[in-house]
């Protein structure tokens, strides 16, 4: 079963699938390299041509397996909790969010009305630049939210449980009008697609 982007166990898939594209994306180069000497008994021949060429694809998927070793899975306790503390919030795991300047490892988003609110154990995430990043993409995209991160577990399920217990005065005076692209999709549904859209 595919685990998408914003699920738990998100990077430790994404992990294996890319290392095996790369390895199968690099292989096919070198067997048309050594066919084509094999068959040639040169080097300068077609087969190294597109073998070179086929090693665009693989060198670019190289790339994306590397950003992807570097990201730390969650960990299963605090995903656990997280899950009984959400309510019906929209919550996505595992993301990392990216911008020009850096990207930042999130554990853990979640949005109620115009409140986003995050978790990241990442000791090296720079919370003040990832919240701000956030509120700049979201309010380019229509919605003026507020984006709040935090490095401990707890107050974060703190804040889920006061979200979840004021959820309807949040929403109060909130006009919403559905995209016609995402036409099923709720305002919260479509603020965590839109972070979503620029995470790993």
């Amino acid at each position: 079963m595919k685990i998408r982007k914003g699920n738990f166990g998100y990077i430790r898939a994404q992990k294996k699938k890319r290392v095996l594209v790369t390895l199968v994306l690099f292989a096919i180069p070198l067997l048309i390299f050594f066919t084509g000497l094999a068959i040639t008994k040169t080097r300068l021949n077609l087969f190294t041509f597109v073998a070179i060429m086929g090693c665009l694809p693989a060198s670019k998927s190289a790339v994306g397996m590397i950003l992807m070793l570097m990201q730390k899975p969650m960990e299963e306790t605090a995903y656990r909790q997280i899950e009984a503390h959400k309510g019906s919030r929209e919550v996505a795991y595992e993301l990392t969010v990216t911008a020009y300047e850096k990207s930042t490892q999130i554990d853990s988003i979640a949005v109620c009305a115009n409140t986003v609110i995050g978790y990241t154990q990442s000791l090296k995430a720079d919370l003040s630049f990832a919240e701000q990043h956030m509120e700049k993409i979201l309010k380019g995209n229509g919605y003026k939210v507020n984006v709040k991160i935090f490095r401990e577990l707890k107050p974060y399920l703190e804040r889920l449980d006061s979200l979840n217990e004021h959820q309807e005065k949040l929403r109060e005076g909130i006009s919403f009008t559905p995209d016609e692209r995402y036409p099923d999709l709720t305002r919260e549904a479509l603020i965590k697609h839109t972070i979503l859209a620029i995470s790993l």
